[in-house]
């Protein structure tokens, strides 16, 4: 499959992203996604589309507590998603821009 990627590995246009596309862009974190996991990116997908940009660690883990699950923290996301770099890496699986604070 090919994916046209900026050049920090995130979808170019996040408008054709699909749960294909993101099992696609998770073979880089030798990672295989569950259903748990497409919940955690749709709602990634969401804090995008509702506020206009990619979300940094903290907000997005008070986002994911209030649309997901309240027990989600970020030793959970870490080692369900195996990166330390949460918001960067979500939203790279997720389809949307690099989050501004990320170097």
């Amino acid at each position: 499959m090919y994916l046209e990627l900026d050049d920090d590995g995130h979808l170019v246009d996040y408008t054709i992203w699909n749960q294909e596309v993101a099992a696609e862009l998770a073979k880089s974190l030798d990672l295989e996604l569950t259903d748990w996991h497409f919940e955690i990116l749709h709602a990634v997908r969401q804090f995008y589309q509702q506020f206009g940009h990619s979300p940094a660690t903290r907000p997005l883990i008070k986002f994911l507590m209030k649309t997901v699950s309240p027990e989600i923290n970020n030793a959970e996301l870490q080692e369900k998603f195996k990166t330390g770099l949460v918001a960067r890496h979500l939203s790279r699986l997720a389809g949307v821009p690099k989050p501004a604070n990320c170097l």
